[in-house]
């Protein structure tokens, strides 16, 4: 026998799995059998959310966590020909991607060769994310405002340029660097530093390219959309804690924490931000034969001039998705299929009222180097806030630590204080030794203009 803690991965899964619940009273299910790509915190969350579903008929995470047991299957996700075959085999109707990596690599150009529907965008247009100075020429081609930049394959001139604008400055890897090849540097010497540190490799062929922006003050919050190609439905707004410690010091990581709404988003911001932004981008990737279908993620800096664009990430944000998820009414698996039909128009979005918290459980060290294999015990119960699996695995039965980002706890309620509330009660209850995570994730929203 497992011990509880595993049991509570399964019971969860169980438990929101539509499909499985039908058939158990002779009820008849979906049709649809989907596949979901990754084994982050985004990823079970997904699972968590599709598995709930009455179109579902079987659900496959490759290859999951501890989190997503009921469906996981043993395939990396950058394996994209082993990913085709299953898909093939299995008669996956839809799957969808989780991280950027597989999308950068073509995964879903893979798909459409072998005739399988897919969520996400070709290898040409996840060159948003893949590429900071690819999306940098978008943003200028579709007038979008952002951030003054320049792109360096040299790290003297690089310097120099820096040396020229001065500090506060931010540098950025050029590639994918799992979220975290940003430095904001607030002095001359930090930023001279950062040069070396992208671009002699701490970020690997990331940093081989430099993209230096200047720096904008404001708030920042992440708006995710759904995209078909033609137009987009944004999702609910969520405000991010990248830096590793409270108070938003030390150094970048890839979130430690979300919640959403955060109070200082507007109906008119987001009006703004759908016309002035994201159908402009949509429009330029039309036009140059690379339409954009999947999650289209902005990270905008709200200033004193209006929203900004940082950068596009082409995919689910993690941890945003797992607050994301848990406020959305709507089943997410007839939008996602209308997205690979352009049929996006067609179908509507209802969001919950109540705020949503997601406390993220890192392991010691993290960003940097981080213990593994540490035991972990979940509480027996905890109602409706959900413990979403990142770095997780089970051995001898056991559930223990496999990642960095380790759990995402997420909680609801009718108001901020009450959600976090809430997820750190949660927090409290679980047992896992020298866990870091931050105390203060939603305290901006509670002084929002302060």
């Amino acid at each position: 026998m497992c011990p509880y803690t595993v049991v509570n991965s399964m019971r969860d899964a169980e438990l929101y799995d539509a499909s499985q619940l039908s058939r158990r009273r002779g009820e008849i299910v979906g049709n649809k059998r989907v596949l979901i790509v990754g084994n982050g915190g985004r990823e079970h969350a997904l699972a968590w959310k599709l598995a709930q579903s009455p179109e579902l008929e079987r659900l496959f995470v490759a290859p999951g966590n501890a989190g997503t047991v009921l469906w996981n299957v043993a395939i990396q996700a950058q394996d994209i020909s082993a990913l085709v075959e299953f898909a093939l085999k299995e008669k996956i109707d839809l799957t969808v991607v989780g991280p950027e990596d597989p999308l950068s690599s073509g995964i879903v150009d893979a798909f459409y060769e072998a005739g399988l529907r897919i969520f996400g965008p070709t290898q040409a247009a996840a060159q948003l994310e893949g590429s900071k100075s690819f999306a940098k020429t978008i943003m200028e081609s579709a007038r979008i405002p952002t951030a003054k930049w320049e792109m360096f394959e040299d790290p003297e001139q690089a310097k120099n340029y820096v040396r020229t604008i001065g500090a506060p400055c931010v540098l950025k890897a050029d590639g994918l660097a799992a979220g975290k090849g940003v430095i904001v540097a607030m002095d001359l010497e930090s930023a001279l530093q950062a040069v070396d540190e992208i671009m002699e490799g701490g970020f690997g062929t990331a940093g081989k390219k430099l993209v230096i922006e200047e720096f904008l003050e404001g708030q920042e919050v992440s708006l995710l959309c759904f995209s078909d190609g033609e137009m987009a439905y944004p999702m609910v707004p969520v405000q991010d804690h990248k830096r590793a410690l409270e108070g938003d010091l030390g150094l970048n990581t890839g979130g430690m924490g979300t919640y959403s709404p955060p109070p200082i988003w507007t109906a008119e911001i987001e009006a703004n931000v759908m016309r002035d932004l994201v159908s402009p981008t949509l429009q330029v990737m039309r036009e140059r034969g690379t339409p954009f279908q999947g999650v289209l993620f902005l990270g905008l800096m709200l200033t004193e001039q209006g929203p900004k664009l940082l950068e596009y990430n082409v995919r689910f944000g993690d941890p945003e998705t797992q607050v994301v998820m848990k406020r959305l009414k709507s089943d997410i698996l007839p939008i996602l299929w209308a997205c690979t039909e352009g049929r996006l128009s067609e179908t509507r979005l209802e969001w919950k009222e109540d705020v949503a918290v997601c406390v993220v459980m890192a392991a010691m060290g993290y960003p940097l180097a981080y213990t593994k294999g540490v035991p972990i015990r979940l509480p027996e119960n905890y109602q409706d806030t959900v413990i979403f699996h990142a770095g997780t695995g089970i051995s001898d039965g056991q559930l223990i630590s496999t990642g960095g980002r380790v759990l995402g706890i997420t909680a609801e309620g009718k108001t901020l204080h009450e959600a976090r509330e809430k997820a750190y009660a949660l927090v409290n209850q679980i047992d896992f030794p020298k866990a870091h995570f931050r105390r203060d994730i939603g305290v901006k929203g509670l002084n929002p203009y302060k």
